[in-house]
């Protein structure tokens, strides 16, 4: 039993250590005030926003680009109160959902692709911030590379909570994993909070086709659609004036459901190094579990389980530490009880998204 969990152990470390490698590979972009030439319509999907939506839409009047090259379309997805359109100083509209899909989000995208008229489609979350300069970096980085598709980063706006500051550490190591992977050109994730693309793009891969009965993932299994057919057309933007500030979740029964959502995902993947990645993860985070009981109840000593706990954490905390110094530049907060916690947290996300459900803008569905 040693023996398996140390190679499990071991196979989880190479594999943090491959991320981290990946993770200075992508260089850190900073625009260069090229004119802006970019037309974007960035798409909102909502339901049941109506608190978080002004905010959003007030950092969108903020924007460092011309009117002119961007529009607004909201999709309300069966709004219970529907959402009065406020006077802003760009093209805004707001259509209903049509729903014909078990994805209520995939469906939005589709539906508001039909109204889209400029080259650009960025999407983003209701409960998100953009920063000023978002459109401009973006539109400097398209300008400068050939791309059909961009993925961004995005953080949470925390409060002083150990929730708050579990849900950070747990998102920065998504981001880390993401960026790493693009930087070993085993690009498998992104966040639609913050996630660019080509109309003609998303035309060219038949949009959700194919993965739309699961209901989440409507940045991941497109992303995956589109490196499997134009690979050198997929980039990270590692911009800081890019990334896109969200909120966590209320309660742990909240984050609960959405962490089971996103496993949820990961066994429809394509991509066959995100399978493994989810796995070794999968199974590092169980082995220390594992080990835990088993100390408990006088089958293994404790040498093995301090080891163990100390060689992962150890890892992780250099992939969480470089990658919160690009996310926040702010110091990471309560690592060492996130750390301990985590492992069982995890687990039972990954072991729940396969048998049970998840609530979901108050829906349910099946994982």
């Amino acid at each position: 039993m040693i023996f398996v969990l140390f190679a499990i152990l071991t196979t989880y470390i190479v594999s943090i250590f491959l991320l981290i490698y990946g993770f200075f590979k992508v260089k850190k972009y900073q625009k260069t005030d090229l004119k802006p030439q970019t037309s974007f319509t960035i798409i909102i999907p909502f339901r049941n926003e109506k608190e978080n939506l002004p905010n959003l839409l007030n950092s969108i009047s903020n924007l460092n680009y011309p009117t002119d090259l961007f529009e607004v379309i909201l999709v309300d997805d069966s709004s219970i109160e529907k959402f009065q359109l406020s006077i802003v100083n760009y093209q805004l509209s707001i259509i209903d959902n049509i729903r014909v899909s078990n994805s209520p989000k995939k469906d939005a995208i589709t539906t508001a692709i039909q109204h889209v008229k400029t080259d650009w489609v960025i999407t983003t979350d209701a409960d998100c911030i953009v920063p000023e300069n978002w459109l401009l970096t973006f539109d400097n980085f398209i300008q400068e590379n050939k791309i059909a598709m961009v993925a961004g980063a995005v953080s949470y706006e925390c409060e002083n909570s150990f929730l708050d500051h579990f849900q950070q550490l747990d998102l920065t190591s998504l981001q880390g994993a993401t960026i790493g992977s693009f930087g070993l050109n085993k690009g498998f994730m992104c966040n639609g909070a913050n996630f660019a693309y080509k109309k003609t793009l998303f035309q060219s891969l038949n949009g959700f086709d194919g993965n739309d009965k699961i209901a989440s993932g409507d940045d991941v299994f497109l992303l995956q659609k589109a490196i499997e057919m134009f690979p050198d057309e997929v980039h990270y933007l590692k911009a800081h004036e890019a990334i896109v500030l969200t909120k966590p979740a209320e309660n742990w029964k909240s984050l609960f459901h959405q962490r089971v959502r996103w496993a949820a995902k990961t066994s429809s993947y394509k991509s066959m190094f995100g399978k493994f990645l989810g796995i070794i993860v999968f199974f590092g985070n169980l082995s220390l579990v594992i080990a835990f009981f088993l100390f408990i109840f006088g089958i293994m000593g404790y040498p093995f389980l301090v080891l163990s706990a100390f060689l992962k954490f150890a890892v992780d905390f250099v992939l969480l530490s470089i990658t919160n110094k690009f996310l926040t530049k702010t110091r990471i907060k309560s690592l060492l009880l996130s750390s301990l916690f985590y492992p069982f947290f995890s687990s039972a996300v990954a072991l729940y998204s396969l048998f049970g459900s998840y609530e979901w803008k108050d829906r349910r569905f099946r994982s």
